[in-house]
């Protein structure tokens, strides 16, 4: 199983940057697909959630209307298109599995991306 998480860098405030996540080794099509945050000094957040068919996303409330998540269930990728960039949303951004049904505990995900670090800032 690998999920290799990519697209990180440093933007500017207002800027945009798009992270993609390359899955294999497990049943992507029938996967729950999450991007996570972590700030230097918290915890773990939740960002954005896709369903299997890429017909039901969900979002955090801190990253809605400037976030989009999306999958490729031919190419096995999820991608998160981050717009209108906060100096807050500087993190690691994981991407993490969650094998046939979803969860609100970052504990129950099945699988974890190894990250890739954004910094906002000017």
């Amino acid at each position: 199983v690998q999920l290799q998480a990519f697209g990180g860098g440093l933007v500017q405030p207002g800027g945009s940057l798009r992270l993609s996540c390359a899955a294999s080794g497990f049943t992507f099509n029938r996967s729950w697909m999450y991007w996570v945050r972590q700030a230097p000094g918290n915890e773990r957040e939740f960002v954005a959630a896709i369903n299997w068919s890429g017909g039901g996303t969900y979002y955090a409330h801190s990253v809605k209307g400037r976030f989009t998540i999306s999958r490729d269930n031919v190419k096995n990728t999820v991608d998160l298109q981050m717009n209108s960039l906060k100096p807050e949303d500087t993190a690691v951004y994981y991407c993490a599995a969650k094998i046939f049904h979803p969860s609100t505990s970052q504990e129950n995900y099945d699988y974890w991306g190894q990250g890739t670090e954004v910094t906002v800032s000017s």
